[in-house]
């Protein structure tokens, strides 16, 4: 083969370059049939746009990463929007937001309207007495694994995972400004300790991006105005990974507002888990439960457009504070939160939904499947597998 038919192979063969069509009509295959949970997403991310396609440079890709683990909100969904950030700013964030996750509305939305409408039969309890021990088991290797890979070595971020964790047990519920506690104690322990005072303009100049707590426009009255409000804080306070906000969700849907039941909250997790796309979308399933089409959609915008405002409105910020001391203090104080949290909820939710030795025994092997490292079992087979379980055996 001559030199100009190597050439002319190549350049036919070379991936065409960055647009945004392409990333919209990526991102709807993504949202459509990815599976596997944010991690899962995130490497697909990589392998197909970075190494594959070429179309994000690895430090592009790293820093948008980076920003997904620091700011609250869900990982994947936030890493999507980042990459649709560098292409077309706001705009471009959002037409790579719509069909990363309106897929999978779709699709929880019709799973929440069978569900509503079946779940007295014996068959779908039976199905869900299976999935619940296994998802519980999930949420325990999620909160070991965000420890692990946020606490490393650090007893303090031990403790502080320890002390909420404990919390949640004890009190049954989520305590929201102990997030924030150790947000600020990080900053400060983590970030040069107290500032001088002709100093902390600046070295706390980036708290206010990371301390919001919710959005008062939400709060428009009425149930909706409430459910909204509520997704939002919820998805305004989620650090670390998508199954943060389970402990949030148990707080709002089944202790404070009693919308839920323990089970129809650990339904929803499943189906968040074993959906495409951002797990978060356990939301949809909930709103519909709460209130029919129109609170799953208010739920799922309640939840996504905190991360897509945490991604356009500091962009630029971001890129020159992604590495600042305070602002990565807080991240550590607040994600070791966050893990104690999903294990507390995890403790609270499991004594309510596990009952007697088959479901336990359910959950201890669907434990001891995640925990084996010689083949992984990928969580959203591992749902299915408990439900079909639950079917045969309950």
């Amino acid at each position: 083969m001559s030199g100009l038919a190597r050439a002319e192979r190549a350049e036919l063969e070379a991936p065409a370059a960055r647009t945004m069509r392409g990333l919209f009509f990526y991102f709807l295959r993504l949202g459509s049939f990815g599976f596997g949970g944010p991690i899962a997403l995130a490497g697909y991310m990589r392998r197909d746009l970075v190494d594959e396609r070429g179309w994000y440079s690895d430090d592009e890709y790293q820093q948008g990463l980076a920003i997904a683990q620091t700011m609250p909100g869900p990982l994947a969904a936030q890493l999507a929007m980042w990459l649709g950030y560098l292409e077309r700013g706001a705009r471009g964030a959002l037409w790579v937001a719509l069909p990363f996750v309106v897929p999978p509305f779709l699709l929880v939305t019709a799973v929440a309207a069978l569900y509503a409408h079946y779940q007295g039969l014996s068959q779908v309890e039976s199905v869900f007495f299976g999935v619940g021990p296994a998802v519980m088991a999930i949420i325990a290797i999620a909160a070991y694994k965000l420890a692990r890979s946020t606490n490393k070595h650090d007893l303090l971020l031990w403790s502080i995972a320890a002390i909420v964790c404990a919390s949640t047990v004890i009190s049954g519920s989520e305590i929201a400004w102990l997030f924030l506690a150790a947000g600020l104690f990080g900053a400060l322990y983590y970030g040069g300790g107290l500032p001088r005072l002709r100093d902390s303009a600046a070295s706390l100049a980036p708290f206010p991006l990371a301390t919001v707590k919710g959005f008062a426009w939400l709060a428009a009255g009425g149930s909706l105005g409430t459910l909204g409000l509520f997704f939002a804080k919820a998805s305004a306070l989620t650090f670390g990974s998508g199954l943060a906000v389970v402990p949030f969700l148990h707080q709002g849907l089944v202790t404070d507002h009693h919308w839920l039941t323990e089970r129809q909250l650990t339904d929803a997790v499943a189906i968040g888990l074993i959906s495409p796309g951002p797990v978060v979308i356990m939301g949809t399933f909930a709103g519909y439960l709460v209130a029919g089409v129109a609170g799953a959609v208010v739920a799922t915008v309640a939840l996504f457009t905190p991360t897509y405002l945490f991604v356009v409105v500091p962009g630029r910020l971001f890129r020159r504070f992604e590495r600042h001391p305070r602002l990565q203090g807080f991240v550590k104080g607040a994600t070791a939160a966050a893990a104690g949290a999903i294990a507390g909820a995890a403790i609270v939710i499991g004594r309510q939904t596990i009952h007697g030795w088959l479901s336990a025994a359910i959950g201890v092997v669907a434990l001891a499947l995640l925990l084996q490292k010689r083949i992984k079992a990928p969580e959203p087979a591992l749902v299915a597998a408990a439900a079909i379980a639950g079917l045969a055996l309950h």
